[in-house]
Protein backbone atom coordinates (compact mmCIF):
# COMPACT_ATOMS: atom_id res chain seq x y z
CA UNK A 1 0.00 0.00 0.00
CA UNK A 2 1.10 3.54 -0.74
CA UNK A 3 1.06 6.39 1.76
CA UNK A 4 2.16 10.02 1.86
CA UNK A 5 3.07 12.32 4.75
CA UNK A 6 2.15 16.01 4.77
CA UNK A 7 4.39 17.56 7.42
CA UNK A 8 6.51 20.73 7.42
CA UNK A 9 9.02 19.57 10.06
CA UNK A 10 11.54 17.31 8.34
CA UNK A 11 12.71 15.53 11.48
CA UNK A 12 9.16 14.81 12.63
CA UNK A 13 8.26 13.51 9.17
CA UNK A 14 11.25 11.17 9.08
CA UNK A 15 10.50 9.87 12.58
CA UNK A 16 6.92 9.16 11.57
CA UNK A 17 8.10 7.42 8.40
CA UNK A 18 10.41 5.22 10.49
CA UNK A 19 7.62 4.30 12.93
CA UNK A 20 5.26 3.44 10.06
CA UNK A 21 7.94 1.19 8.58
CA UNK A 22 8.33 -0.63 11.89
CA UNK A 23 4.62 -1.04 12.64
CA UNK A 24 3.36 -1.60 9.09
CA UNK A 25 6.07 -2.88 6.70
CA UNK A 26 3.46 -3.31 3.97
CA UNK A 27 2.84 0.45 3.84
CA UNK A 28 5.32 2.35 1.66
CA UNK A 29 5.70 6.10 2.22
CA UNK A 30 6.13 7.40 -1.34
CA UNK A 31 6.29 11.16 -0.64
CA UNK A 32 6.85 13.64 2.17
CA UNK A 33 5.20 16.97 1.35
CA UNK A 34 6.34 19.98 3.45
CA UNK A 35 3.64 22.53 2.57
CA UNK A 36 0.07 23.07 1.39
CA UNK A 37 1.33 24.38 -1.94
CA UNK A 38 3.50 21.29 -2.46
CA UNK A 39 0.57 19.04 -1.57
CA UNK A 40 -1.72 20.77 -4.08
CA UNK A 41 0.87 20.32 -6.83
CA UNK A 42 1.49 16.67 -5.87
CA UNK A 43 -2.20 15.75 -6.10
CA UNK A 44 -2.46 17.44 -9.47
CA UNK A 45 0.31 15.21 -10.84
CA UNK A 46 -0.24 11.93 -8.94
CA UNK A 47 -2.95 9.43 -8.15
CA UNK A 48 -4.41 9.30 -4.64
CA UNK A 49 -2.46 7.16 -2.18
CA UNK A 50 -4.09 4.47 -0.06
CA UNK A 51 -3.49 6.48 3.11
CA UNK A 52 -2.41 9.98 4.16
CA UNK A 53 -0.70 11.19 7.31
CA UNK A 54 -1.33 14.91 7.69
CA UNK A 55 -0.07 17.55 10.05
CA UNK A 56 -2.70 20.29 10.18
CA UNK A 57 -0.88 23.55 10.86
CA UNK A 58 1.66 23.99 8.04
CA UNK A 59 4.00 26.89 7.36
CA UNK A 60 1.80 28.20 4.51
CA UNK A 61 -1.68 27.34 5.79
CA UNK A 62 -3.95 24.59 7.06
CA UNK A 63 -3.50 21.20 5.40
CA UNK A 64 -7.25 20.59 5.62
CA UNK A 65 -7.63 23.20 2.89
CA UNK A 66 -6.36 20.65 0.36
CA UNK A 67 -9.86 19.13 0.54
CA UNK A 68 -11.20 22.41 -0.86
CA UNK A 69 -9.10 21.84 -4.00
CA UNK A 70 -9.56 18.09 -4.53
CA UNK A 71 -12.32 15.61 -3.74
CA UNK A 72 -10.07 13.07 -2.05
CA UNK A 73 -11.44 9.72 -0.95
CA UNK A 74 -8.40 8.18 0.71
CA UNK A 75 -8.48 7.93 4.53
CA UNK A 76 -6.37 10.26 6.67
CA UNK A 77 -4.54 9.91 9.97
CA UNK A 78 -3.97 13.40 11.37
CA UNK A 79 -0.85 14.11 13.43
CA UNK A 80 -0.84 17.52 15.03
CA UNK A 81 -0.11 19.58 18.12
CA UNK A 82 -3.47 21.36 17.81
CA UNK A 83 -6.65 19.77 19.15
CA UNK A 84 -9.03 22.51 17.98
CA UNK A 85 -9.21 21.10 14.42
CA UNK A 86 -10.51 17.68 15.44
CA UNK A 87 -14.14 18.20 14.40
CA UNK A 88 -13.19 19.50 10.95
CA UNK A 89 -10.66 16.69 10.53
CA UNK A 90 -13.27 13.98 10.94
CA UNK A 91 -15.44 15.60 8.29
CA UNK A 92 -12.77 14.96 5.65
CA UNK A 93 -11.99 11.23 5.73
CA UNK A 94 -10.27 11.34 9.11
CA UNK A 95 -9.92 7.93 10.77
CA UNK A 96 -7.80 9.07 13.74
CA UNK A 97 -6.41 12.26 15.26
CA UNK A 98 -3.07 11.87 17.01
CA UNK A 99 -1.56 14.63 19.12
CA UNK A 100 2.19 15.19 18.92
CA UNK A 101 4.50 13.74 19.94
CA UNK A 102 2.98 10.66 18.32
CA UNK A 103 3.35 7.56 20.49
CA UNK A 104 3.83 4.18 18.84
CA UNK A 105 0.83 2.67 20.65
CA UNK A 106 -1.41 5.46 19.32
CA UNK A 107 -0.01 5.08 15.81
CA UNK A 108 -0.59 1.32 15.95
CA UNK A 109 -4.20 1.89 17.02
CA UNK A 110 -4.70 4.30 14.13
CA UNK A 111 -3.21 1.84 11.64
CA UNK A 112 -5.50 -0.88 12.96
CA UNK A 113 -8.47 1.44 12.38
CA UNK A 114 -7.23 2.04 8.84
CA UNK A 115 -7.07 -1.70 8.14
CA UNK A 116 -10.60 -2.19 9.48
CA UNK A 117 -11.85 0.60 7.24
CA UNK A 118 -10.01 -0.88 4.24
CA UNK A 119 -11.87 -4.19 4.62
CA UNK A 120 -15.30 -2.49 4.61
CA UNK A 121 -17.58 -3.27 1.69
CA UNK A 122 -17.40 -0.84 -1.28
CA UNK A 123 -21.06 0.05 -0.75
CA UNK A 124 -20.48 1.02 2.87
CA UNK A 125 -17.30 2.96 2.04
CA UNK A 126 -19.14 4.91 -0.65
CA UNK A 127 -21.92 5.81 1.78
CA UNK A 128 -19.43 6.90 4.44
CA UNK A 129 -17.54 9.10 1.96
CA UNK A 130 -20.79 10.62 0.72
CA UNK A 131 -21.81 11.44 4.30
CA UNK A 132 -18.40 12.99 5.03
CA UNK A 133 -18.66 15.20 1.95
CA UNK A 134 -22.14 16.33 3.00
CA UNK A 135 -20.85 17.22 6.45
CA UNK A 136 -17.83 19.02 5.06
CA UNK A 137 -19.80 21.02 2.46
CA UNK A 138 -23.39 21.59 3.57
CA UNK A 139 -23.85 24.26 0.90
CA UNK A 140 -25.15 22.50 -2.19
CA UNK A 141 -22.86 22.93 -5.14
CA UNK A 142 -20.15 24.81 -3.24
CA UNK A 143 -16.73 23.99 -4.70
CA UNK A 144 -14.44 26.04 -2.46
CA UNK A 145 -13.00 27.99 -5.40
CA UNK A 146 -13.52 31.58 -6.44
CA UNK A 147 -16.58 31.97 -8.67
CA UNK A 148 -16.31 35.66 -9.62
CA UNK A 149 -13.67 38.38 -9.78
CA UNK A 150 -14.64 42.00 -9.18
CA UNK A 151 -13.09 44.41 -11.70
CA UNK A 152 -13.26 48.19 -11.95
CA UNK A 153 -15.03 49.48 -15.08
CA UNK A 154 -15.52 53.25 -15.36
CA UNK A 155 -15.65 53.77 -11.60
CA UNK A 156 -18.00 50.80 -11.12
CA UNK A 157 -17.27 47.34 -9.77
CA UNK A 158 -18.36 44.60 -12.20
CA UNK A 159 -18.34 40.85 -11.33
CA UNK A 160 -16.73 38.60 -13.96
CA UNK A 161 -17.65 34.90 -13.79
CA UNK A 162 -14.58 32.71 -13.45
CA UNK A 163 -15.99 30.39 -16.14
CA UNK A 164 -15.77 33.30 -18.60
CA UNK A 165 -12.05 33.88 -17.99
CA UNK A 166 -9.67 32.48 -20.61
CA UNK A 167 -6.43 33.43 -18.87
CA UNK A 168 -4.69 35.56 -16.28
CA UNK A 169 -1.60 37.49 -17.30
CA UNK A 170 1.20 39.30 -15.48
CA UNK A 171 2.49 42.40 -17.30
CA UNK A 172 3.81 44.76 -14.60
CA UNK A 173 0.29 44.38 -13.16
CA UNK A 174 -2.09 41.42 -13.03
CA UNK A 175 -4.88 41.20 -15.61
CA UNK A 176 -7.61 38.79 -16.60
CA UNK A 177 -8.68 38.18 -20.19
CA UNK A 178 -12.12 36.83 -21.02
CA UNK A 179 -12.88 34.45 -23.87
CA UNK A 180 -14.17 37.49 -25.72
CA UNK A 181 -10.74 39.20 -25.39
CA UNK A 182 -11.89 41.75 -22.80
CA UNK A 183 -9.03 42.79 -20.52
CA UNK A 184 -9.43 43.88 -16.90
CA UNK A 185 -6.94 45.01 -14.27
CA UNK A 186 -7.00 42.95 -11.06
CA UNK A 187 -6.40 44.12 -7.52
CA UNK A 188 -4.11 41.23 -6.55
CA UNK A 189 -0.44 41.47 -5.65
CA UNK A 190 0.82 38.28 -7.27
CA UNK A 191 -0.05 35.47 -9.65
CA UNK A 192 0.53 33.03 -6.78
CA UNK A 193 -2.33 34.68 -4.92
CA UNK A 194 -4.62 34.34 -7.94
CA UNK A 195 -3.56 30.73 -8.60
CA UNK A 196 -4.54 29.72 -5.07
CA UNK A 197 -8.14 30.85 -5.72
CA UNK A 198 -8.67 28.82 -8.91
CA UNK A 199 -9.92 25.30 -9.50
CA UNK A 200 -6.88 23.34 -10.77
CA UNK A 201 -9.14 21.12 -12.87
CA UNK A 202 -9.75 24.07 -15.19
CA UNK A 203 -6.84 26.48 -14.67
CA UNK A 204 -3.13 25.75 -15.07
CA UNK A 205 -0.12 27.88 -14.17
CA UNK A 206 1.71 27.73 -17.50
CA UNK A 207 4.64 29.86 -16.34
CA UNK A 208 5.39 32.89 -14.19
CA UNK A 209 3.35 35.12 -16.51
CA UNK A 210 0.26 33.09 -17.44
CA UNK A 211 -2.52 31.05 -15.85
CA UNK A 212 -4.72 29.51 -18.57
CA UNK A 213 -8.16 27.91 -18.77
CA UNK A 214 -8.21 24.49 -20.41
CA UNK A 215 -11.01 25.54 -22.79
CA UNK A 216 -8.91 28.47 -24.04
CA UNK A 217 -6.22 26.22 -25.55
CA UNK A 218 -6.16 25.99 -29.34
CA UNK A 219 -2.92 24.10 -30.03
CA UNK A 220 0.07 22.64 -28.17
CA UNK A 221 3.33 22.43 -30.10
CA UNK A 222 6.19 20.19 -28.83
CA UNK A 223 9.84 21.08 -29.43
CA UNK A 224 13.06 19.08 -29.60
CA UNK A 225 14.18 20.47 -26.24
CA UNK A 226 11.00 18.94 -24.72
CA UNK A 227 9.44 22.33 -24.10
CA UNK A 228 5.91 23.07 -25.29
CA UNK A 229 4.36 26.14 -26.89
CA UNK A 230 0.68 26.74 -26.15
CA UNK A 231 -1.45 28.91 -28.40
CA UNK A 232 -4.81 30.21 -27.19
CA UNK A 233 -7.95 30.35 -29.28
CA UNK A 234 -9.04 33.46 -31.16
CA UNK A 235 -9.58 36.26 -30.55
CA UNK A 236 -6.79 36.07 -27.94
CA UNK A 237 -4.05 34.29 -29.93
CA UNK A 238 -1.59 34.48 -27.02
CA UNK A 239 1.40 32.13 -27.14
CA UNK A 240 3.30 30.92 -24.10
CA UNK A 241 5.99 28.37 -23.33
CA UNK A 242 5.73 25.42 -20.96
CA UNK A 243 9.10 24.43 -19.54
CA UNK A 244 10.61 20.99 -20.03
CA UNK A 245 10.12 20.29 -16.30
CA UNK A 246 6.41 21.18 -16.35
CA UNK A 247 5.61 19.63 -19.74
CA UNK A 248 4.76 16.08 -18.51
CA UNK A 249 2.37 17.35 -15.83
CA UNK A 250 0.78 19.77 -18.30
CA UNK A 251 0.16 16.98 -20.81
CA UNK A 252 -1.47 14.83 -18.12
CA UNK A 253 -3.64 17.80 -17.13
CA UNK A 254 -4.81 18.26 -20.73
CA UNK A 255 -5.20 14.55 -21.52
CA UNK A 256 -7.83 13.81 -18.90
Amino acid sequence: MKAIIIEDETLVARQLERKIGQLAPDIEVTAILPSLKTARKWFLENAEPDLMFMDIQLSDGISLDVFDFYELKCPVIFTTAYSEYAIRAFKVNGIDYLLKPVLERDLKRALDKFREKSTATPELSAKVNQLMQMLARPETGYSGYKEKFLVNVRQHWVPIDTRDIACFCRDNFNYLHTFGAEKYLLDYNSMDEIEALLDPRYFYRANRQYIIHIDAIQTITPHENQKLTVRLKPPLLFEMDISREKAPAFKRWCDR
